[in-house]
């Protein structure tokens, strides 16, 4: 920063977040907004044109803000004047982002991802290699708002706020700075809860869980005829006692993962990695009636009305579309990174093998071959091992694992504004 009030934001990406954000910051900081998809930005700029972007936020006091982004690019050299760089884009293009803009980053800039998904902080360190060092990376559970465009590339709507967002900061010496930036850009609202490490953040990841684990449980051979159905399932409160079986054991499994860790590194903290009955305890509380169990917990979320299984077709023939986001993108970039180091640390995993063998044959990827991370595609996951890691004394230098020094606790209802869809 060349004086204390000048700063340079890259927002990532051009969908609704990162459009939000765009038209968010740019009233007050130089932000230029990036997007390597295709030829995304071109079609931003020339939608914009001259005339400043429109964001709305219901339900605020100032309800209306104009603004206009500093620039709309797709060179990644602009990296060299960031300040901070947020990436609001889908986990699988993280990867990309990252590559494209390590030869120009500077020392000390905070790289902010919305989400991480699993693994975000092993992917950023590996893309940068000994780069990685002097760059600061923050790892967020989701996005700090409900948001959408009204008119793609010119008017956005912030449709609520999140009441908090858990971040962890690698490394965690450099927290007072990244949080205390990160919080002044985003504001009062949402309110940064440190959680103690990004490892922590990535096997908390409740989509790499439920989202395969629900489609698994639906359309798996076991559970399927393979016929039409009349109507869309529904999809969290249509789980049924079988999908309840899949998502315990696979939510058992990973904690499994937490507690070997744990065991391997004394003090290490991985207490935000809770169940997936605790994540909807702390995410949804006040918003079911029945709390008794996981099934209950996803049959009577209020949040989750009317909600559907993705499908293809018409009313009478529906079919389910195996290729959606809660495959093509939780499995590479969320389930596969609790395997892969569940496979390390030598831990049995049966319930996680048997999903993610299913969901591999509908994406089209050759991920795990008898039984281990080895299959041609692992390059294309966050496993370790498609960065190369193969062993923990490996893994535990990249991610930077240490002790937590951080003496809190986490949050009661720290997650109350979270959602999963």
């Amino acid at each position: 920063m060349s004086d204390v009030t000048d700063c340079c934001v890259l927002v990532c990406g051009g969908g609704n977040a990162a459009q939000v954000v765009t038209g968010l910051l740019s009233t007050r900081y130089k932000t230029i907004a990036v997007s390597f998809f295709a030829d995304e930005a071109a079609k931003w700029k020339a939608a914009l044109g001259r005339d400043a972007f429109e964001l709305t936020t219901e339900g605020a006091a100032v309800g209306k803000i104009v603004s206009k982004p500093f620039d709309i690019t797709n060179d990644p050299s602009v990296a060299a004047q960031a300040d901070v760089i947020l990436l609001a884009v889908p986990s699988i293009a993280h990867g990309e982002y990252f590559e494209k803009f390590a030869p120009y980053m500077k020392k000390g800039t905070i790289v902010g991802v919305m989400p991480a998904r699993s693994g975000g902080d092993i992917l950023f360190a590996k893309k940068l290699g000994d780069k990685a060092k002097d760059m600061i990376f923050v790892g967020f559970e989701t996005l700090p708002w409900a948001c959408r465009f009204t008119e793609w590339g010119r008017k956005a709507t912030i449709l609520g706020t999140k009441n908090t967002i858990l971040g962890a900061v690698t490394p965690p010496e450099k927290k007072a700075k990244a949080i205390g930036t990160l919080q002044g850009l985003l504001g009062p609202f949402p309110l940064i809860i440190e959680s103690p490490n990004n490892l922590g953040i990535s096997l908390r990841n409740p989509g790499m869980v439920v989202h395969p684990g629900v489609m698994y449980g639906r359309w798996g051979p076991d559970f399927w005829d393979g016929k039409p159905k009349a109507e869309k399932p529904l999809f969290y409160q249509g789980v049924d006692e079988q999908t309840e079986k899949v998502l315990l054991g696979m939510t058992d499994e990973v904690q499994a993962v937490c507690r070997k860790v744990e065991q391997l590194v004394p003090g290490m903290s991985l207490r935000d990695a809770c169940t997936l009955k605790q994540w909807y305890l702390d995410c949804y509380d006040g918003q079911m009636s029945d709390t008794s169990t996981l099934k209950g917990c996803m049959n009577t979320n209020k949040a989750y009305n009317g909600l559907t299984h993705p499908c293809t077709g018409e009313p009478g023939k529906f079919m389910p579309d195996l290729k959606y986001r809660y495959l093509s993108e939780d499995v590479p970039t969320g389930l596969c990174f609790a395997k892969g180091l569940a496979e390390i640390l030598s831990i049995p995993t049966p319930t996680i093998d048997k999903v993610l063998l299913w969901a591999q044959a509908q994406i089209g990827l050759e991920i795990m071959v008898d039984g281990k991370m080895k299959g041609k595609d692992i390059s294309r996951t966050r496993a370790p091992q498609g960065v190369g890691i193969t062993s923990f004394e490996d893994f535990v230098k990249l991610a930077d694992l240490k002790a937590d020094v951080s003496g809190g606790g986490r949050a009661e209802g720290c997650m109350a504004g979270c959602t999963l869809q």
